[in-house]
């Protein structure tokens, strides 16, 4: 299957996606699902020549028609970050600043007021729910957009400084558990599964995300108190939980007290290979950690993993659907970021025969971006050699 053909198929499922009639059944605010999703696709097809500003700009102002939640459900995917993150891609050279002052002043203060509750916590020495830190709800997200808004400024090193202090441990022995150690389950719920909690691996909910911020920051000379430290915190732990099959490496979803009490993995096999919980997030985070940290045996690892991955057939039967998320696009995304940085050709090699899974692939439920056809739009207008004009893929911190 050639670029051309990824091409077309980027081209129809884009415009199928943006097609002029703005909908008012979606939710204006939501980059998972809503219009904001959509603004995302018709921005980047804009900047990139392929899509009209016209388009761009009727998506861009439905998303902010009913203003930008700035409460306790606004993140990264909802309210005034995600149409900041939305509109900072449109910004240049000077479009939208008047939308862009209002929308990072409301970003900065949520960020701020998550920070002074974080903060409060571990002075109590409690223990953190996923939705404090995570890239989907938390922290990490919302520092993935001030890394790319304003990577200089306060509020960004005031997020990595905290989730420096989250890497540091808050129990004491016997059981030594890292400070991302949480009370819940997977879900972000208490469940009697998870009667003590777990530690979360994944690049969406768990410690993948703030180690890729980290690193992301740190290879842009972007430092802070007990940087370093915090990586190596990070990437210990992750070697400690590394499985080793005849398939190659790989990390269990999530580890529970049970695990880390007696040392051994439940899981036995690696899971499907998702940008959000699989190899290939864990993979980029862990290549961007030895990138940032000069270690060139953890990006060999990283990359050795992710190749392994690519090309165990076992491991790619379990994807079944085409997002971003937990399917095809999401995969490719993150192959082809850790392609472009890796040390041989090899990974890029495979990339081509993903293709035909972007375009014929399962039909995606919705519009949106995380398992949506926004999305996979954005996925494969990457396949067709383009890289990302406006860096939307960092909101997955794979750039």
């Amino acid at each position: 299957m050639t670029a051309s053909v990824s091409e077309v198929a980027a081209d129809r499922l884009a415009e199928e996606v943006v097609h002029p009639d703005v909908g008012d059944d979606l939710d204006p605010q939501s980059l998972i699902r809503g219009t904001a999703a959509i603004a995302l696709l018709a921005v980047e097809r804009a900047t990139a020549g392929r899509g009209s500003w016209d388009t761009a700009h009727r998506w861009l102002a439905a998303s902010i028609r009913e203003g930008a939640e700035t409460g306790e459900h606004a993140t990264l995917f909802y309210g005034a970050p995600a149409l900041a993150f939305t509109f900072h891609g449109a910004a240049h050279p000077s479009r939208y600043d008047r939308a862009l002052t209002v929308l990072d002043s409301a970003t900065t203060a949520v960020t701020r007021e998550r920070l002074k509750a974080a903060h409060a916590r571990i002075d109590r020495r409690k223990r953190p729910a996923l939705a404090e830190f995570d890239l989907i709800y938390g922290l990490t997200g919302l520092g993935a957009h001030h890394l790319r808004r304003d990577p200089h400024g306060q509020v960004l090193r005031d997020v990595l400084a905290y989730l420096v202090r989250l890497t540091e441990p808050i129990d004491v022995p016997p059981y030594g558990l890292p400070g991302w150690w949480t009370d819940l389950a997977p879900s972000g719920e208490l469940s009697p599964q998870f009667p003590d909690g777990h530690a979360n691996q994944g690049m969406a909910h768990g410690i993948a995300g703030p180690l890729a911020l980290l690193s992301l920051a740190m290879k842009r000379g972007i430092t802070v108190d007990g940087h370093a430290q915090a990586i190596g915190r990070i990437c210990d732990w992750l070697d400690q939980w590394q499985q080793r099959t005849t398939t190659g490496a790989w990390w269990p979803e999530w580890i529970t007290l049970d695990e880390h009490r007696i040392g051994v993995v439940h899981q036995q096999a690696p899971m499907r290979p998702s940008w959000c919980y699989g190899t290939p997030g864990l993979a980029r985070a862990q290549q961007l950690a030895g990138q940032a940290t000069d270690d060139p045996a953890r990006q060999r690892l990283a990359e050795t993993a992710l190749l392994d991955c690519l090309a165990d057939p076992a491991q790619l039967a379990r994807i079944t659907d085409s997002g971003l998320c937990h399917g095809w696009a999401g995969l490719f995304q993150a192959a082809v970021r850790v392609a472009d940085a890796a040390d041989g050709p090899e990974i890029t090699e495979r990339l081509a025969a993903l293709l035909p899974y972007l375009v014929d692939g399962p039909q995606v439920p919705h519009s949106g971006f995380l398992d949506g056809a926004a999305g996979l739009a954005l996925a494969l207008h990457t396949a067709t050699g383009t890289a990302p004009a406006t860096g939307w893929d960092s909101c997955l911190l794979l750039n």
